[in-house]
């Protein structure tokens, strides 16, 4: 026989005795192994007790507050108005247009045509009225002494009228050679030059009124029910200029693409210097509910992978919640995430959520803890 079958035969032989002899009792019972760990929660801020040899847990007291609803919508800033104002005459450009970027206010010139033969047809016409009004009145009076008919009469009254209308457009169209703005606001671009030859309704030059500024986006057809008009509206710009407002106008008409709904929100005039288009965070104030403001920290899954949060009811008793988070608080002082579907006030498993399951009894006295939250709540 080899040597490596002999060392193969003795180790199979001390192990069938091994497995042969009696095992001693051991020193720890089923019932010990049975019986979980028991588990303390302690307030927040309290220092656990490590000599008890307990898990330790900590929890705390609250109780819902109002919680108003917004509504986040993506968009963007935009010009109260923006037209490109155009010539109503043609002609050449004699007047140095007004510069890009110059503010401007209702009936400052922009551009200047000119005038041309324009002064002298007023001047044709007026004498055209006055003429016609002469023989008109010469018609009256040879009427009244039956020298005249009355057919006669109306046509020199059809001529006196037709010799003033063409007085009001001659002096329309020498009006007319001076473009000006409709409005205050700041003129975008210009297209002309002095020389150019501008044709009518040929663009002058583009005026932005920026006064009021506006914010639009697109609200989902998920949310558009909780958005009303005259909401109170806060954004804030990718450039981090923080802005409020009120919603002004909200569409009818989902557009096709998004299914989404047009929102137009005028910013408060203390808004100055805001350029269009830049992109914006809107955040529109919707319902007022009760809800609480939990730590995120407290959050965790049931078995099913629904979220939810862990509490300790009257009864010492761990119980889990499902919740539906409906806002955030950014704030440093007291971050945290607000939910909806606790009752008003709930014992909160805020630290070690993860080492307690529903249905099990632990150790708490939340006495302490009322108190605590009671100060935290009145600062």
């Amino acid at each position: 026989m080899k040597k490596q079958h002999i060392v193969a035969l003795l180790i199979l032989v001390v192990v069938g005795a091994w497995m042969v002899v009696p095992k001693p009792a051991s020193s720890i019972s089923e019932d010990a192994l049975a019986t979980p760990a028991s588990v303390t929660v302690i307030p927040e801020g309290q220092a656990p007790d490590e000599s008890s040899g307990a898990f330790t847990v900590r929890a705390a007291t609250i109780s819902a507050q109002t919680y108003v609803e917004q509504v986040r919508v993506r968009g963007r800033t935009q010009a109260f108005r923006h037209v490109q104002v155009r010539a109503e005459q043609a002609g050449r450009i004699v007047g140095n247009p007004i510069q890009r970027g110059a503010r401007v206010n209702t009936g400052d010139v922009l551009c200047e045509i000119a005038i041309d033969s324009r002064e002298s047809d007023l001047q044709e016409a007026v004498s055209r009225r006055e003429q016609a009004r002469f023989e008109y009145e010469a018609g009256l009076d040879l009427q009244e002494r039956g020298l005249q008919s009355d057919v006669a009469v109306a046509q020199m009254k059809a001529a006196l009228d037709s010799a003033i209308a063409g007085v009001s457009r001659a002096t329309l169209a020498l009006e007319k050679t001076k473009i000006v703005s409709p409005f205050d606001g700041i003129v975008e671009f210009r297209t002309v030059e002095v020389g150019d030859l501008l044709d009518r309704g040929g663009v002058c030059a583009s005026v932005l009124d920026d006064s009021p500024m506006l914010l639009v986006g697109l609200v989902p057809e998920q949310d558009i029910s909780k958005v009303k008009l005259d909401a109170a509206v806060t954004a804030q710009l990718l450039t981090g200029s923080q802005l409020k407002g009120v919603v002004t106008y909200l569409s009818r008409t989902a557009e096709t693409t998004s299914r989404s709904y047009r929102i137009e929100v005028e910013l408060d005039p203390s808004h100055q210097d805001i350029r269009v288009g830049i992109t914006a965070e809107i955040l529109v104030k919707a319902a007022e509910i009760s809800a609480h403001l939990i730590p995120s920290s407290a959050l965790t899954l049931d078995d099913e992978g629904v979220i939810g949060v862990k509490l300790v009811d009257p009864n010492n008793k761990i119980l889990f919640r499902n919740i539906e988070i409906v806002g955030d608080n950014t704030s440093q002082l007291n971050p945290g995430v607000w939910v909806t579907g606790l009752n008003d006030t709930i014992n909160l498993v805020t630290v070690g959520q993860e080492i307690v399951f529903p249905g099990q009894t632990v150790i708490s006295d939340f006495s302490w803890s009322n108190q605590q939250h009671a100060l935290r709540t009145n600062k």
